[in-house]
């Protein structure tokens, strides 16, 4: 530790740029500012920004964040486990998600809404008929409903109007909705696998300087990421290798480290791992990087 890499208190300057400056250079402080670096580059480049997504993500109230990324072109590709799909869903249509499971554990009426379960099924049936990825088949079924109390704060919405690839990852059995009369494990399993073709395929543009963000996916999406990476590369001579990738959570889990921080750059590029409560941590990140990108073109 030398003296130019302690932290600083707060001066006259006391902008959110000179807060980031501020930081101690060490630690996870460094691996932060690496990380910002990492996708500020790649946005610039034109590089694949993939951000994987647990459903706790989408509780804490940070898809204005992500969306706003997304406006600008730095995350390029949104994948998500069927809890994050469910609360992006339950958000669109009414205006609020999630319930106390504990309580409702008890009586049995533990994810029983028939308007979530029901909607999010014909959904996925339609998908399936029209040969729509997951993702693609919930957009679709939120632009065509008659009614949303809150549009601006979906994820998978504003991806479809964006142009941003977004895909959905579901594990049968692991979401609410599958539990409902309507549930059609041919649809669940015809959109959602292909989907993974989609994620797959989007890995193409992480060589080379691209990032990829795992968010609050202990398991699904580590997973995932994995196979799609391996499929990735036997399709692109080895490719795609030398990116970033970090997983920022409020654990670490043994997945999220082996499978997306560590075995995936050991051929070239770099895995960190960011620990935090997401309504900080995320938000913090989205800040930073969008100083970086407006910094750079003050220059």
């Amino acid at each position: 530790m030398r003296a130019d890499e302690f932290a600083h208190p707060p001066a006259d300057d006391r902008s959110f740029r000179s807060f980031l400056g501020s930081l101690p250079d060490i630690l996870v402080a460094r691996d932060f500012r690496r990380v910002v670096s990492a996708i500020a580059s790649a946005a610039r480049r034109g590089r694949t920004v993939l951000v994987m997504l647990g459903g706790h993500v989408v509780k804490t109230g940070l898809a204005p964040v992500l969306i706003d990324l997304m406006r600008r072109r730095v995350i390029t590709h949104v994948a998500m486990n069927g809890s994050a799909a469910i609360h992006d869903y339950e958000m669109a249509r009414f205006g609020a998600t999630s319930e106390d499971v504990a309580a409702g554990l008890r009586d049995g009426t533990f994810g029983m809404a028939d308007e979530t379960g029901r909607g999010l099924n014909e959904a996925f049936s339609r998908g399936m008929r029209e040969q729509r990825g997951m993702a693609e088949a919930i957009a679709v079924a939120l632009e065509g409903a008659e009614s949303l109390q809150h549009p601006e704060l979906s994820l998978l919405l504003n991806a479809q109007r964006l142009g941003v690839t977004a895909t959905v990852h579901a594990a049968l059995g692991a979401d609410i909705v599958h539990q409902h009369p309507a549930a059609d494990g041919a649809a669940i399993g015809d959109t959602t696998h292909r989907d993974f073709r989609r994620l797959a395929a989007a890995l193409a543009g992480v060589h080379d300087g691209g990032v990829v963000l795992n968010v609050g996916s202990a398991v699904i999406m580590p997973e995932v990421f994995l196979k799609a990476l391996t499929v990735a590369r036997n399709l692109g001579n080895g490719k795609p290798t030398d990116f970033i990738t970090c997983d920022l959570d409020m654990n670490r889990h043994y997945r999220p480290r082996v499978n997306v921080v560590q075995r995936p750059v050991l051929t070239g590029g770099q895995g960190y791992e960011i620990t935090g409560h997401h309504e900080i941590m995320v938000p913090l990140l989205a800040w930073a990087v969008v100083e970086e990108l407006e910094a750079g073109t003050t220059k």
